[in-house]
């Protein structure tokens, strides 16, 4: 999703905010295509301990979830798909979705704002995210952040895979106030999916 963007909207990526970095798979794509500035979240210890075994050390990696609040909060965990469909709102259909994915541990984790988060904006203005519904909340937090960024690439629901988690429509009226337009869609699994996000100048 990443090149394709690229090549088709011709992002300018400057420095990207990827939020959701599990182990930093999409690393080897921002080296491939020059990206300079690199921010990584990642909440899970497990997850956070192979991510900074795959990312350089010169790039800024934070073991934190993000969110619209500073505070502990517990996320439910599964192993099966090696963490990645981990989330801190309950699952709800993604149970029945893909019945071998199990959710049978908690973790506290440390949340902030991506606002309370200081970097230097001017050097980036992408934001990749994937949190598992958790994506508005997110955003909810990074409304100064979001001043800077031309491009984003979220997960978008239009299920209740988690409890409360954020509808694609949901999400494209937040980010139109902030003049970002939904360019394009990708339903590949159904229910949810990626969405192409555009800065509107």
């Amino acid at each position: 999703m990443i090149r394709y963007s690229v090549n088709k909207y011709n992002f300018n990526i400057k420095g990207v905010i990827h939020i959701g970095a599990h182990y930093g798979q999409e690393n080897n794509i921002y080296e491939d295509l020059g990206v300079e500035n690199r921010m990584f979240f990642e909440p899970l210890k497990s997850n956070f301990k192979v991510l900074k075994e795959n990312v350089s050390d010169k790039y800024t990696l934070i073991n934190k979830a993000l969110g619209n609040e500073e505070k502990s909060i517990s996320m439910f965990v599964e192993r099966e798909n090696k963490g990645q469909s981990s989330s801190i709102l309950k699952p709800k259909r993604v149970v029945t979705q893909y019945p071998w994915i199990k959710f049978e541990e908690e973790e506290i984790v440390e949340m902030t704002t991506l606002d309370r988060v200081n970097f230097n904006r001017g050097k980036f203005n992408f934001i990749n995210i994937d949190t598992q519904g958790y994506e508005l909340e997110v955003f909810r937090g990074a409304k100064e952040t979001l001043k800077s960024i031309d491009y984003i690439i979220s997960e978008i629901n239009r299920d209740e895979l988690y409890e409360g988690c954020a509808q694609v429509n949901e999400l494209e009226d937040f980010l139109y106030t902030y003049n970002f337009k939904l360019v394009e869609t990708n339903w590949g699994e159904g229910s949810w999916g990626d969405g192409i996000f555009v800065k509107i100048k």
